[in-house]
Order: C-alpha cells, then sequence, then structure tokens
C-alpha cells in the first residue's frame, strides 16, 4: 500500500506540474519532452529465425503497480480528471508502447483480420468429416477417432486421479446405472453449497434450476426409450457469461449490459450442442467484459481455483475453467481473446482449446474484439475436447465464402503413436521466460515426449515478442473501446472499478496506433508462416506463472495488476493475434500442488494434429493428474 500511496505522489506531483504548463501553453512541449524514439523495425527477409539468431529478447517491461481497494478507486477518479490524457500518455510511453508501436517505422502493410485461406496441410492419421453433417452425426463419428476404454496410457501405468468423460457419463446412461434427471440433481446441490460459505467458488453468474430439470428429464426419457441423440445426450455444458444461451441474459460479467442488448436466441455454438441433446446448465462467471486476468468479478465474487480455493482461477473464461476443474461438467465453452480460454485451463489443471479464427462461428457472442475473440473448448480431457470441437466446428452454410470451405480433420487418437516425422519448434528464450517450477516441469515433459515418440525439437527463433504482445493489447483494447462507446460514459458507475480503469486506459489509443499494430500482425505472421514452413507446432508453457493468490482488497472493486497479468498471457498472443489454433495440456504442478500446463500452437486449420499431440502428452502425464481440493463426484454410486 505504501508503495501505491508514493506513486500518486508522484502522479499528483507530475499533474500539477502539467496544469501550470497548461496555463502558460507549454503542455505540447512538455509532450515533446516526454515522447521517445520509435524503433525502425528491419524487413522480414532480414530477421534471422534460425537457432543462430541475435534478434534480442525483451522481456516483459511492465510499469504499473497492483491496484485493488481504494487505490483503485482514486486512479480511475484521476484517469477521469482533467489529468486523465496525461496521465494515459505517460502509462503509454513508460511501458514502451510509444517506443515499439506508437513512433515506431514498420513498413509492412496492416493485416485487419486474421482471416487464413484453406491449406490442406496433409495431417496424418486423420478422419475427414463431410460439411453437410449434422452436428450430431458429426460427433457420432468423432467416437469412432477415440481409444478403446481398453487402451492403457502410453507409458503402461494407471491414472492416479481421472474427471468423468463424456463417455463415462453416457456408458452410465445406457446402462441406467444413473439418469441425466439424477446427475442435474447432484449438480444443483453441489453448485448450492459451492456457492455458500466457506467456499463461495464464484462458478456461475446465472443458473436456472428449473430449466435444468427440464432438460435433464427430457434426456432421462430419450434414454428410457432407447433414442438418446448423441452421446452428448444428457451431458452438463456450462456457457461464458459471454455467449448467447437461452434462457439466460448475457451480462459479459456486467450489471448492465443485458439492459441494452437482448438475448433471443442461442449461440450457434450453443444451438449445435443443444442439437446433440447436451444439458446447458448455466453461464458462468467471468471477468467483467473480458477485461482482465484474474477472474475476479467485483459483481458476482472471484472465481476460485478447485485446486486451492484461495487462488485465482484466471480469466477470463474463469467459471468455465473452475466448473470443469471440479467436476460439475465436463466441457465447457468459453471466448479467448487473449488467452482467455487456454490461460484458465492452464491454471485449473484442464485442457483448453482454441481454435483456428473462423473455424466456429462467432454468431451470438459478445463482440467486444472481433479480430482476436474466439469461441474455444474447456474439457477434462483430451478426447472430450475432440467430441465437443466435432459437434460445434464448422461454418454456417449461409455464411460460406465463394470459395471451398476448410476441411474439418478428426485424429484417430489409436493411432497417434503411429505419426512420424513430427517436428516441434521451440525457442529457448521465450520458452524458459516463466517460473522456475514451470521451465523445468515443461521441459520435463516436453524431453519425455521426445524420447517417447521421437518427434524432434526444432531450435528456432521468434522475435519481437514482446512487441507483439504490445500490439495485441492496443489491438483488443481498441476493439473494446468502440464496442462499448455508444454507452460507456452513461454506464460507467456501474462498472467495477478494475473495469472501469481498463476501459478508460482502452480510450487512449489513436487510429494511426491501431494500423500501427495491425502492420505488427502482419509482419508477426509472416515469422510465424516461415517457422511452419520447417515445423508442425510451436511448443512452449502455457503460463509464466502458477495461480497467484486472491486478495481481500480485490474482492470488492476487482484488482489491477499488469505485473502477473502480462506474465499469464505471456504465451498466449499468437493464437489470438494471428487467428492460430492451440491447446493446453496438463503436464504437471509445481511446488504448491497447482497445475501447470503445456501449450502447441499449430499451423491454421491443423487442429487434428494439435489434438494428436495433446493426446500424446496427455497420455505420458495421465499417471501423475491429481484431484483438486474441490471436487464433485456426480456419477458416483450411492
Amino acid at each position: 500500500m505504501y508503495i501505491e500511496f508514493i506513486y500518486f505522489i508522484y502522479i499528483y506531483i507530475y499533474f500539477h506540474f502539467s496544469v501550470h504548463l497548461l496555463k502558460i501553453n507549454k503542455f505540447p512541449r512538455l509532450m515533446d519532452f516526454f515522447k521517445s524514439k520509435g524503433v525502425v523495425y528491419k524487413s522480414v527477409t532480414d530477421v534471422n529465425l534460425g537457432p543462430d539468431s541475435t534478434e534480442f529478447y525483451l522481456q516483459a517491461n511492465v510499469k504499473a503497480p497492483r491496484m485493488a481497494g481504494i487505490v483503485v478507486k482514486i486512479f480511475s477518479w484521476l484517469l477521469e480528471s482533467i489529468f486523465g490524457n496525461f496521465l494515459l500518455y505517460m502509462l503509454k510511453r513508460n511501458n514502451l508502447i510509444h517506443k515499439h508501436i506508437t513512433n515506431a517505422d514498420i513498413e509492412e502493410s496492416p493485416l485487419y483480420v486474421p482471416s487464413h485461406q484453406f491449406e490442406d496441410h496433409k495431417e496424418q492419421e486423420i478422419k475427414c468429416l463431410d460439411s453437410a453433417l449434422t452436428s450430431p452425426e458429426k460427433v457420432h463419428l468423432a467416437i469412432d477417432c477415440l481409444p478403446t476404454t481398453l487402451e492403457k496410457p502410453i507409458n503402461g501405468t494407471k491414472a492416479s486421479f481421472n474427471r468423468w468423460t463424456i463417455m463415462d457419463y453416457f456408458g452410465a446412461y445406457t446402462s441406467q446405472d444413473i439418469t441425466p434427471n439424477m446427475v442435474a440433481e447432484r449438480f444443483i446441490a453441489s453448485v448450492n453449497e459451492s456457492s455458500k460459505p466457506p467456499l463461495q467458488m464464484g462458478f456461475f453468474i446465472n443458473y436456472n434450476v428449473e430449466d435444468i430439470l427440464k432438460q435433464a428429464n427430457e434426456s432421462t426419457l430419450r434414454y428410457q426409450k432407447g433414442e438418446p441423440i448423441s452421446v452428448l445426450d444428457g451431458v452438463l455444458v456450462a456457457v461464458k457469461d459471454e455467449i448467447d444461451c437461452l434462457p439466460y441474459p448475457t451480462t459479459g460479467g456486467t450489471k448492465w449490459l443485458h439492459k441494452q442488448r437482448s438475448c433471443t436466441d442461442d449461440a450457434c455454438c450453443v444451438k449445435r450442442l443443444r442439437l446433440c441433446g447436451a444439458i446447458l446448465v448455466g453461464k458462468t462467471n467471468m471477468h467483467e467484459l473480458g477485461a482482465g486476468t484474474s477472474g475476479i468479478n467485483p459483481h458476482y465474487g472471484a472465481s476460485r481455483n478447485p485446486y486451492d480455493v484461495n487462488r485465482i482461477a484466471g480469466g477470463s473464461s474463469s467459471g468455465s475453467a473452475s466448473v470443469v476443474s471440479a467436476g460439475l461438467c465436463p466441457i465447457a465453452l468459453g471466448v479467448d481473446g487473449g488467452g482467455s480460454v487456454r490461460m484458465p485451463a492452464a491454471l485449473c489443471g484442464v485442457v483448453g482449446l482454441k481454435p483456428t479464427f473462423g473455424r466456429i462461428p462467432h454468431d451470438g457472442v459478445l463482440p467486444l474484439n472481433w479480430t482476436v475473440g474466439m469461441v474455444g473448448i474447456l474439457a477434462g480431457t483430451v478426447e472430450d475436447s475432440l467430441i465437443a470441437y466435432a459437434a460445434i466446428s464448422g461454418q454456417i452454410p449461409s455464411h460460406q465464402p465463394s470459395s471451398l470451405p476448410a476441411k474439418i480433420n478428426l485424429p484417430l487418437l489409436p493411432l497417434t503413436k503411429s505419426l512420424s516425422d513430427i517436428k516441434l519448434a521451440k525457442y529457448d528464450k521465450w520458452f524458459d521466460d516463466c517460473s522456475d517450477d514451470i521451465r523445468i516441469c515443461c521441459s520435463h515433459a516436453l524431453s519425455k515426449l521426445h524420447g517417447q515418440y521421437g518427434w524432434k525439437i526444432e531450435d528456432v527463433t521468434l522475435p519481437e515478442i514482446e512487441e507483439m504482445r504490445l500490439a495485441h493489447y492496443l489491438t483488443i483494447a481498441s476493439e473494446c473501446h468502440t464496442a462499448l462507446d455508444s454507452f460507456r460514459n452513461k454506464k460507467l458507475a456501474e462498472f467495477g472499478w478494475d473495469a472501469r480503469v481498463a476501459v478508460n486506459i482502452y480510450s487512449a489509443f489513436s487510429s494511426m496506433e491501431y494500423i500501427k499494430a495491425q502492420k505488427m500482425r502482419n509482419r508477426q505472421l509472416q515469422f510465424y508462416k516461415k517457422i511452419f514452413s520447417k515445423a508442425d507446432v510451436i511448443v512452449s508453457p502455457m503460463t509464466g506463472v502458477t495461480a497467484y493468490q486472491i486478495q481481500n482488497d480485490a474482492l470488492k472493486t476487482g484488482e489491477l495488476d499488469y505485473v502477473n497479468g502480462a506474465a499469464l498471457i505471456r504465451y498466449s498472443i499468437a493464437g489470438n493475434f494471428l487467428g492460430l489454433p492451440a491447446v493446453t495440456v496438463p503436464v504437471g504442478y509445481d511446488k504448491l500442488g497447482l497445475p501447470i500446463g503445456l501449450q502447441l500452437i499449430g499451423k491454421p486449420w491443423a487442429e487434428a494434429t494439435l489434438i494428436h499431440l495433446a493426446f500424446a502428452m496427455q497420455s505420458i502425464c495421465l499417471s501423475e493428474y491429481r484431484k483438486p481440493a474441490i471436487f464433485y463426484d456426480l456419477l458416483r454410486k450411492n
């Protein structure tokens, strides 16, 4: 608290100095005094991406103190005062946005949307789906891609802990050991218990007991008749409150947005799951407007990590990650704008899959960040992520472009061990820019993957990673500011304090800065294409730190913690900014028993290869998986 106080005294002095200069018309000269020289980026063709590259690795240079409680309120008031523009200017300058984006010389043309022309990568051991198939038909074919229940983990050992899978639910229902109605009742009781002291897990913003039981009764009748729609029939699925799902309003984690934008229909991804017989159980908690990485929401409570309830679940799809981790649902939907599916999945010890930009229709999703945000899947296992992916992927026929639609390939998981000549690109300086526990765990997991399968690890250089993070932040901020512009001012008092600060900062970027950020997007995509010409995937940790402590001063105001936030999203950005598919799979734990995830980033439209490799990694680590402290067994016998 003392540090924050000194920081504000420093700002106060600056403000009074700037007011004096304003009065004597010398404020422009003050800005010139603070102006930083921009980077001149060399041509993409002149950048060495090999292991012997001399490209400088710039670590995150976040200069902003953690703020919560009264401090974040004061900061918000300052931003909204006559001194706000000057403060925003200084924040951008001190965090190197001016140097690397605003005043930079970037020769590439801007790329505004990371859409990719379909390219057939000739993936190995796959099943190709007909784009005309219905969602239940796709799910049926996905089942043929799963390993049999008799198959053991690749290392021959048994798992110490397993979450119930979609196939476990389907098996229990078809054998009539349990009914969807019984599972739904257990779910409702568990959520009710978890929402009260002492747990206060903050799983859901909204769930409707009557609607859940109605869906469960309908599913139970279908099983009694021997007519389930698919293996997803009766399976509980939670939905992030950024995605339309009737009968619930879509709040985006706010107290007001649903009053401005009515939910009149299911989002396309929700419709497809409903067509498969899935039970949609409610809207999960999220960081307000997706404007943070902790999942602490001052309106609906903090989403807590099932491995340690005093720690964050991560954001912004915090509730979705937490409910899957705690066993309440085998799968959940999230939206990933800056690692918002993959990062909480890693922190909560589950699988997070973000497909290629455009692979899943965005219809019915809040338009907060339309060129970086994508629907993603959180699941207890890689196999369940595959089933959900099959159910919701594929463009809406009426939205198909004139060119051929992207083919949907599913991986034949029993044949994963047959994959040959797989190359995994690894940039050591980036890979190692994390806590020691994460670095050691992920390196060990990668070594085991190499040893078990013989797949090659190729050393590469990925330049300007921090610069891309700044360009992504500028992009997502500008898009969110634009989306909220029509009612931001009149609803400002209803924002949580941390979100209020965030949207004020989002307003700080100009059209020129936005265009330069898109130039950086084009530049980075060219780098990644070069890497993918020689490798199948890029491998990294999923986060730079594990789940950190929830502090009491953040519960009512939210918090701004850009230092931890930058560490959490360090490895996420390419998936969103460049529209690439990416998956995270649990590979171990830190010294405190908190989960660690390994990330695989793939070529556009090559989800099948990613899922193959994630399954291989899961099979190796399966025997070491641990049960979270908070876990609900909805298929228990008694």
